[in-house]
């Protein structure tokens, strides 16, 4: 589609609010328009009233011209009130144009709760805060809820944080097959699988040196998360000589949540788990994705419902503390009805964490070379999907704890984590509203150095790719470099002066 800006407008932000009504949509810069190719004009002017927009959507010769002027306050930065203004100004334009209101309205970005938490810890309560979120923002009252909920829930757990504390995150990003929708960097080819000792060994020196630097920077660390890939990929002995690594140089008594991930549940043996326990991890996730055969080999899935059971109950009568299972709504070839099957099944299970993903699909996943794919960005029965899994978390005890969103998810709907009261996944909040550091090692990783006030973040990354990583890119002086700016962040906003 073709966006036209004439005014202080940032791109990315029109381009996004597009993509609320035209999900999936591709921006080029010298695309040429053909008749069905839709187009958005956006003009913005500051004025006496305020800041003034203009929205018109056109495809073919069907078009809408939406206005609004949002009125300059003390409460709203000059930069909010522009964006406010372009946001309200198009989603009127495409709510008469589709005659659809999206649930989200104009919210966008990742971190919806961090809004409404803002909102909370600037003196209003739920009702007030709800009701900026649906005058606005355009939000549906229904969201605004359940925004409000998880907003009052990351509050309880951030207060009971402490100072100086901090996360790990490891990086395994290795997959015993890559699922058709997934675009995460996993490598799983047998050829690439063959790097995983070196990757291993590289990894263990970075892991032990971050956790010396860790108690260096008078850091508590808190939360430790191993995910990828599939981290469960790893033999027993690998599982071993990298938990043994964690285990020398944390001090795991202080840590209140430590997650394996063994989201493919044909990976998970009984073996792995005893070593999990036994070396501390005390939360691990095994991931159905869906209890339906013929949908998991529709995405490349490679594993049976059976083998999620199994899985499952290693997991349960091993007796760590907590298990996660993901579940997808709208994949491929997916009905509602079994859907709400899956979701049923799951809730019978009780484990102590369920999140509930929308199904998404970025460029680089392979269900996007495939002629004939059955993935559409725009299937109405994925809200039902969405309400039904919500509505029976709650009804069966769970409280949602955490929220993200993405682009080019199915019907621009959430993701969210539920728990039992008490299970909360930590790392999820802790890294998600960026509220202390994360130290993060391996191949895609990225360190977020978040200053005390949380007014400073600073992001490190580390090369994409386990070839990259390997290669002469990451040597042992550049990790040291890369501590020595650590240092210097510290030094420069944790000290006092």
């Amino acid at each position: 589609m073709i966006v036209n800006i004439d005014g202080n407008i940032n791109r990315f932000y029109a381009q996004t609010l597009c993509m609320v009504f035209f999900p999936g949509a591709k921006f080029a810069e010298d695309e040429i328009a053909t008749e069905n190719t839709p187009i958005v004009d956006l003009i913005q002017r500051d004025t006496d009233e305020g800041c003034y927009a203009k929205a018109t959507i056109t495809i073919g010769k069907k078009t809408v011209t939406c206005e609004h002027t949002e009125p300059y306050s003390e409460t709203n930065v000059k930069i909010k009130t522009e964006k406010v203004a372009v946001g309200v100004a198009l989603f009127k334009a495409g709510e008469k144009f589709f005659r659809i209101s999206p649930s989200w309205g104009i919210l966008t970005g990742v971190r919806p709760a961090k809004i409404a938490r803002d909102l909370l810890n600037g003196g209003l309560g739920l009702k007030e805060m709800k009701g900026i979120l649906t005058k606005q923002y355009f939000v549906s009252p229904k969201k605004a809820t359940l925004l409000g909920n998880i907003a009052k829930n990351e509050n309880r757990i951030i207060k009971q944080m402490g100072d100086n504390t901090c996360s790990l995150y490891i990086s395994i990003p290795f997959c015993p097959s890559r699922c058709s929708y997934c675009s995460f960097v996993s490598y799983s080819t047998k050829r690439l699988l063959s790097l995983i000792p070196d990757y291993l060994a590289k990894l263990m020196y970075e892991v032990e040196n971050s956790l010396k630097l860790i108690s260096e920077l008078g850091q508590r660390l808190i939360a430790i998360y191993i995910g990828g890939g599939t981290p469960s990929i790893l033999t027993p002995d690998q599982m071993s000589m990298l938990l043994g690594v964690i285990k020398e140089n944390a001090d795991l008594s202080q840590v209140k949540e430590y997650t394996f991930e063994m989201g493919r549940p044909d990976t998970v043996t009984e073996e792995k788990v005893r070593i999990a326990i036994e070396m501390g991890v005390n939360r691990i996730s095994i991931n159905p994705q869906t209890l339906n055969d013929a949908v998991l080999e529709t995405i490349g899935r490679n594993h049976t419902v059976e083998q999620f059971y199994r899985a499952y109950n290693i997991a349960r009568e091993a007796g760590i503390e907590c298990i996660n299972t993901d579940l997808i709504a709208g994949l491929p070839g997916e009905s509602p009805a079994s859907f709400q099957k899956t979701v049923d099944e799951i809730l019978k299970l009780r484990p102590e964490n369920v999140t509930y993903h929308t199904f998404c699909v970025k460029k680089a996943a392979d269900i996007l070379k495939d002629e004939n794919n059955v993935y559409s960005p725009f299937d109405p029965n994925v809200g039902k999907c969405v309400d039904y899994a919500q509505v029976n978390a709650k009804n069966n005890g769970y409280i949602p704890y955490y929220m993200y969103r993405q682009k080019n998810t199915v019907g621009n709907y959430e993701n969210v984590g539920y728990s039992l009261p008490g299970y909360e996944g930590l790392y999820n909040i802790y890294m998600m509203e960026e509220i202390h550091s994360v130290f993060a090692c391996g191949a895609g990783a990225v360190t977020k150095l978040v200053s005390p006030n949380r007014d400073t973040i600073k992001r490190v990354f580390m090369p994409k790719y386990p070839y990259e990583y390997l290669s002469d890119k990451v040597t042992e002086a550049d990790i040291h470099r890369t501590y020595d700016s650590f240092r210097e962040f510290y030094d420069t906003h944790f000290k006092e002066k």
